[in-house]
């Protein structure tokens, strides 16, 4: 855990934007902290952000309420955000998405999918958060680490739900 919490206090310092190169996302699938089942599969054609996160973690706890009100405004149009809860225990996740109105599905993560999109971050994911955005081709554009605001999410969100080029 400690050198877990010096990576995260490391990563405070130089926040970051990687422009992935289009990589198809990992398959996933698990049963939400709610009970009900997440897969990639169910996002074929949408556009999706996956949010590792953790309670405890002061630029985690600042970007959620715009996650929320992005939630709000676009999941109608088919987007979501899909939180991934690192080091946490089911009881203290439930009672920090009730506490901050977290209206899309969360995960527990395990190692199985930090190390499926850890291998898409140079040194795998070693801070939070880090937040990889997937495109309705279901490609990761983009891996951001650190917090971000609520009008950059905006235009990452909008980027990744524009229609896929065709490939000539």
């Amino acid at each position: 855990m400690i050198p877990f919490i010096a990576a995260l206090l490391l990563f405070l310092a130089f926040p970051a934007v990687q422009a992935a190169e289009k990589v198809p996302a990992p398959a996933f699938s698990a049963v939400a902290v709610d009970g009900k089942a997440v897969s990639s599969r169910q996002f074929a054609g949408k556009a999706y952000i996956v949010n590792f996160f953790a309670s405890w973690c002061p630029p985690c706890r600042s970007e959620i309420p715009d996650m929320v009100a992005l939630q709000k405004a676009y999941r109608a149009k088919g987007f979501t955000f899909i939180g991934v809860a690192v080091s946490e225990n089911d009881d203290s996740i439930k009672s920090f998405m009730k506490s901050t109105g977290i209206n899309y599905p969360v995960i527990m993560a395990d190692q199985k999918l930090i190390n499926a999109y850890g291998r898409y971050v140079e040194g795998g994911i070693r801070s939070i958060p880090t937040t990889f955005v997937v495109n309705r081709a279901g490609q990761i554009t983009q891996v951001i680490t650190g917090a971000r605001s609520k009008a950059v999410f905006e235009k990452v969100i909008l980027d990744a739900m524009k229609p896929a080029k065709a490939v000539k």
